[in-house]
């Protein structure tokens, strides 16, 4: 009877499920993984990245912002952070493209990014 039961258990963890996943909340150097953030917190933790003071985030100031934080593939995911979010393919991310980084920050890194 005990195997019955081990082998229903592991049957119903192979069902497919009607919930998505929960997508994980990484975590930001200084900034704890279960905290939601504010856009304002989170280009004050982008400037610690922008190295040439341009006001803008380049691809490779990206990449290393997301190596940082322990993110994996960090040159993919930066690269398509600055197409999702440079609306006029200037190569950079700017202070008007900010609320499309943190869309696709929080859609596809699982950050939490709130308005206030």
């Amino acid at each position: 009877m005990r195997s019955h039961r081990r082998a229903a258990a592991a049957a119903s963890f192979l069902l497919p499920s009607s919930e998505p996943p929960p997508t994980p909340a990484m975590a930001i150097r200084g900034i704890p993984s279960s905290r939601e953030m504010t856009v304002d917190d989170f280009k004050d933790w982008l400037k610690q990245f922008d190295t040439d003071n341009d006001g803008r985030i380049s691809r490779g100031e990206l990449r290393e912002a997301i190596r940082r934080r322990g993110g994996w593939f960090s040159g993919l995911k930066a690269s398509r952070a600055v197409r999702h979010a440079d609306r006029d393919n200037s190569g950079f991310v700017d202070e008007s493209e900010i609320e499309n980084l943190v869309a696709f920050a929080q859609k596809t890194l699982g950050m939490k990014v709130t308005a206030w």
